[in-house]
This record gives structure tokens, C-alpha cells and sequence, in this order.
């Protein structure tokens, strides 16, 4: 079964090129995650880093990249995934908020790009680190270029932007079927 969910504009960081901003994600079974990040509007105006071979990268929320959040259990560690239209990633391992973080040990998630003028669309394909029930956090840095940054999430915690406050895990994924 999948959700399409929406991320919301933080209100400080306004972004009239984006129109909606929609994460599609679908949990299989074997703890695989399928995601489609979909922004409508005037793609022309975002700063996209250059297309390439995929691999693992650092600092990719420096441009435009989409991200996902997922915690498993009570506990405060959680993981991190970024996803960029360059086809990089990353994924990283937190033991706490923003504490300890590490290279997260996954593979390589697949990526693939669709581009059009008044669409975006990131699919990513992954293998979350455990088959019970997770809070997600699902994310988006928009880089319009110039200094200009719009940071998009399912919730926003007060003040400024930050994808790793615990109110920004807002959705949950239930245990694949059979598992």
C-alpha cells in the first residue's frame, strides 16, 4: 500500500518556483522502501547539480537533494538518507539529535531522474535497516540559486528549518506484511 504524502514550505524560507511538493512512499516486503519525490512548478529555476554516475557523496544538502528520516523503536538513534538529482546519496547514522553520526553501513540505494519543464521526479529504491513499524521524517532542500535555499518537510518543528528535530519524523511506516 503506498501514501502519497505532501511536504510544506517552511514559512521563513518561502519558494514561489515550487508549486507542490509530494513524496510517494510504498514499504514492500524485506524491508525495501520505495520513494518518489515529485516537485511541480518552474523546475528551470532551481539550481539542480549536474547529472552523473551515482554514488555516495558528502554534503549533499549544500544543493537541491531530497532526504528521508527513519527511526525505529523508542529509542533517540535514527538514520539519515539524502538523495540528490545528480543521482548521488548518502546515508548516515545518528546515536542521538545531531550526536554520532557515522557512515551509515547500506547499499547503494537506486536512483533515477525524471525532468521535464514543470516537473521533477526522484524515484529512490532502498532497504531500510529494519522490518518494524518506523517513524519517517521526509524532506527537501530547494536551491533556487544565489543564496536563495527553501527547505520543504512533512512538519516543521518551531523556529528555524531542521530535518532532524523529532517533531519533523512525522509520518510511520507499519512492519511489512509477513514480517
Amino acid at each position: 500500500m503506498s501514501s502519497v504524502l505532501e511536504l510544506r514550505c517552511h514559512p521563513d524560507t518561502p519558494c514561489d518556483a515550487v508549486e507542490a511538493l509530494t513524496v510517494t512512499a510504498e514499504r514492500g516486503a524485506s524491508g525495501r522502501l520505495d520513494l518518489r519525490y515529485r516537485v511541480t512548478g518552474a523546475v528551470g529555476r532551481l539550481a539542480l547539480p549536474a547529472l552523473r554516475d551515482a554514488g555516495r557523496a558528502g554534503e549533499l544538502w549544500r544543493t537541491t537533494c531530497f532526504e528521508l528520516f527513519v527511526r525505529a523503536g523508542d529509542g533517540p538513534g535514527y538514520r539519515e538518507y539524502n538523495f540528490a538529482p545528480s543521482l548521488d546519496w548518502a546515508a548516515y547514522d545518528f546515536t542521538g539529535y545531531r550526536a554520532g553520526m557515522a557512515d551509515a553501513p547500506t547499499a547503494a540505494p537506486s536512483l533515477a531522474l525524471v525532468r521535464r519543464t514543470d516537473r521533477l521526479e526522484l524515484a529512490a529504491h532502498l532497504c531500510l535497516p529494519s522490518d518494524a513499524p518506523v517513524r519517517i521524517g521526509l524532506s527537501a532542500v530547494i536551491d533556487l540559486g544565489g543564496g536563495a535555499v527553501s527547505y520543504w518537510a512533512l512538519a516543521h518543528p518551531a523556529g528555524k528549518p531542521d530535518f532532524h528535530d523529532a517533531a519533523c519524523f512525522a509520518a510511520s511506516l507499519a512492519a511489512p506484511s509477513g514480517a
